[in-house]
């Protein structure tokens, strides 16, 4: 078995992005997507999991709402940012 360290706020982040793009009418190009992940992730907390059991742990953590509400939150937050100052012309 392969070992493998993953940040699970990333998984999160990365499987409500394109939901709150939509939401939002973002662009959707690969710059401002990771800039927005970026900025998003830069304040979110951490949660990193090792074995199959913790990532097991995780998903039933994402489940929490508070959770989802922070998530939101910080990449809406995010994608006015971008918005407001995209790196692209």
């Amino acid at each position: 078995m392969s070992m493998v360290l993953k940040n699970y706020t990333r998984v999160a982040v990365e499987e409500a992005l394109d939901t709150i793009l939509a939401r939002q009418g973002a662009c959707e190009c690969d710059t401002c997507r990771l800039d927005i992940m970026a900025i998003a992730l830069n304040n979110l907390k951490p949660h990193y999991v090792v074995t199959e059991k913790g990532e097991l742990f995780a998903r039933v953590g994402k489940m929490d709402f508070q959770s989802s509400i922070d998530v939101t939150t910080e990449i809406s937050a995010a994608i006015e940012t971008v918005k407001s100052r995209p790196r692209h012309p």
